[in-house]
């Protein structure tokens, strides 16, 4: 194998290579871990396993496009989430200082978690691209994995959410 067909190899596998976890599967309990908050405070996911519903959403970087447009959804339909019971969590490998940054530029009512080892990610089962969270999201109800968006859209995040509320059980009031 020459150098060149040798290099190409390697960054092939660098580019294509991510975590081999697999994602939550839909009833699993919520993850047993603990992350640091944008405010620098603990937090224990365990700690939500009575809320309502709790949804917790991963994106690669704080404050790029396409992760802006997923916490603006959901910032921009806040109210109607706090009033189905949804409390709302997102996750990124960002450093406190990056999410606390994004949080207060993008005036994001709810809590980020700085996970920069990782752990968060792992616990969750969300694979990574060159180093970086991919985009999912999940939603426990009572400490319950009711559904998962392993695709999940920017844009269009909270959109996603409040469908699968109105079609289980959680209509608009």
């Amino acid at each position: 194998m020459t150098l060149r067909n040798l290099s190409f190899s390697l960054l092939l596998m660098l580019f294509s290579w991510n975590n081999s976890n697999a994602a939550l599967e839909i009833g699993a309990s919520i993850p047993n871990v603990d992350g640091k908050l944008e405010s620098g405070d603990s937090i224990s996911f365990t700690q939500f396993e009575d809320e309502k519903y709790l949804l917790v959403y991963f994106y690669p970087k704080a404050d790029t496009p396409g992760c802006t447009k997923q916490a603006c959804s959901l910032r921009d339909a806040y109210e109607v989430l706090q009033e189905r019971g949804v409390k709302i969590i997102g996750v990124s490998k960002d450093s406190v200082k990056s999410q606390s940054a994004f949080k207060e530029k993008y005036e994001l009512p709810f809590s980020l978690v700085a996970d920069s080892d990782s752990k968060v990610i792992d616990a969750f089962g969300v694979p990574k691209k060159l180093g970086f969270a991919s985009r999912q999201a999940f939603l426990f109800k009572q400490g319950k994995l009711v559904w998962k968006d392993l695709a999940a859209s920017t844009s269009k995040q909270a959109e996603d959410v409040l469908e699968f509320l109105k079609t289980n059980g959680n209509p608009a009031k």
